[in-house]
């Protein structure tokens, strides 16, 4: 009885952790355009080691979003990119503390390599030391990639993007953005395209890449 009820609570896990099957998907430079191998090679931040949760994996996925689309789970801190086959890629995210957070449907309204970075008023109300404006390169907090969120042709001014905080992957510390490793973020950038769809599931709605009811919600 004791081992039955081990493999029943390993089960559970799995399941909650939003997948049956994960296989590591290390991440690498092979996607690094030259401009990315010379601005990374010698960026101003500590290299992190990533929890293994929070590596890149190929994952089961049941939700009902079509290939091509990006789910957020903040709960669990995790990006999904949907494949064809009931498959997703799944990365280890930074999110933003509850208050400060997006979460709705958007899609993908622009791309930008090195994006420069303007603080939003908010961010200038919150921290009023931060510079009007940082350009493009390691040190930006934006790092390596920008991927833009629309609603309509309205930004909302949030971002999925990069880090030169990588240490903070699997926390909710941002303001409000979606922070990934500029490795993981280049991966996902050369991914997806304009005008692909955004989820962003509400707090305490996520860990459920298999829940029907959501599943439903969002079609």
């Amino acid at each position: 009885m004791a081992v039955r009820k081990s493999a029943l609570f390993l089960i559970a896990g799995l399941m909650l952790g939003g997948c049956m099957q994960a296989t590591l998907e290390p991440a690498t430079d092979a996607n690094f355009t030259p401009r990315d191998r010379r601005l990374l090679a010698n960026a101003p931040y500590a290299q992190a080691s990533i929890p293994q949760a929070y590596q890149r994996h190929i994952v089961d996925y049941h939700r009902s979003e079509a290939p091509g689309s990006i789910v957020v789970d903040s709960d669990a801190r995790h990006l999904y990119y949907v494949l064809p086959n009931r498959k997703a890629i799944r990365y280890g995210v930074t999110v933003g503390e509850d208050a400060l957070s997006f979460w709705g449907v958007a899609k993908v309204g622009r791309k930008e390599e090195w994006p420069s970075w303007v603080p939003t008023a908010d961010i200038k109300r919150r921290m009023p030391d931060v510079p009007d404006r940082v350009e493009g390169g390691p040190h930006n907090p934006l790092g390596a990639r920008g991927i833009y969120l629309y609603q309509g042709n309205r930004d909302t001014l949030f971002r999925i993007h990069g880090t030169n905080q990588p240490e903070y992957i699997g926390q909710a510390i941002s303001s409000g953005c979606i922070r990934m490793t500029n490795e993981d973020v280049i991966d996902l950038y050369n991914r997806v395209k304009m005008g692909a769809i955004v989820v962003v599931l509400a707090p305490n709605q996520g860990n459920a890449p298999i829940s029907p009811r959501l599943a439903m919600s969002t079609r």
